[in-house]
């Protein structure tokens, strides 16, 4: 049981960094698309009243706040756990 404990510290751990990473490429990328937007004459390049930046930055966001949920709350399922050592100590008896 420990093994498997390591191992789900390990994939957690793994999720945390990839998640960093995904947020400083959001950053990075967004920031670039605002200031491309800005020098360009932002005003008028807009979609529907907002500018083309908006729409990456929502999309891509809202990607990113599943990404952020699935690396630092997906893994504290005490509902799962509960289920995992019910089924063990079924197969105990």
């Amino acid at each position: 049981m420990e093994i498997e404990k390591d191992k789900l510290l390990w994939k957690m751990a793994k999720k945390r960094v990839a998640f960093r990473r995904h947020l400083f490429t959001y950053l990075m990328v967004n920031l670039v698309m605002w200031a491309v937007w800005h020098f360009s004459n932002g005003d008028s390049f807009t979609v529907d009243g907002l500018p083309w930046p908006a729409w990456v930055t929502f999309g891509w966001g809202t990607g990113l706040a599943f990404n952020f949920y699935d690396a630092y709350y997906g893994f504290q399922d005490d509902a799962t756990e509960r289920e995992y050592e019910k089924l063990a100590r079924k197969k105990k008896v």
